[in-house]
C-alpha cells in the first residue's frame, strides 16, 4: 500500500535542507532513475502500475493528488504538497496523478531503469 515517508530535514537561519542520500534508510530501494514532472496541463498522468519498479514521489513545488489502488473500488487519494515527505508507490498499485496546481513540480525516484515492459496499462478503472 502506498504510504508517506518523512524525510530528514535540517533547519537553521539560512533555511531548510531536506536530505536524500544513497545510503538513506528512508527509501526502501536503491535509486536507479530520477525524473521530473513539471509544467502540468489539466490532463491526468499515470494510469498504470509496474511489475518491478517502486517509486518515491516528492512534490517540490505546488501540489497534486495521486490516487492509488490495487483493485477498483479501493482507491485512496494522497495529496502531495510538502517537501518534507515523499509518497512511496509499490510496483503493484495502480496510480493516477491529477489535480496538479499550475506551478506543480514533482521529482520521482525509481528503483529500476526505464523499461517499457515494466509498465502495465489498462483502459478503464
Amino acid at each position: 500500500m502506498a504510504y508517506f515517508q518523512d524525510l530528514p530535514k535540517f533547519k537553521d537561519e539560512r533555511g531548510v535542507l531536506t536530505l536524500i542520500e544513497d545510503s538513506n534508510p528512508f527509501l526502501p530501494f536503491k535509486v536507479q532513475r530520477i525524473f521530473c514532472i513539471h509544467n502540468p496541463t489539466e490532463l491526468s498522468r499515470g494510469g498504470h502500475k509496474h511489475i518491478k519498479t517502486v517509486e518515491a514521489v516528492i512534490c517540490v513545488k505546488g501540489s497534486c493528488i495521486i490516487t492509488t489502488f490495487k483493485t477498483p473500488g479501493t482507491e485512496i487519494s494522497h495529496r502531495l504538497w510538502n517537501t518534507d515527505q515523499c509518497l512511496i508507490l509499490p510496483a503493484d498499485e495502480w496510480r493516477i496523478l491529477h489535480e496538479f496546481s499550475s506551478d506543480a513540480f514533482l521529482i520521482v525516484f525509481a528503483s529500476e531503469k526505464y523499461d517499457v515492459n515494466d509498465y502495465v496499462f489498462k483502459t478503464e478503472k
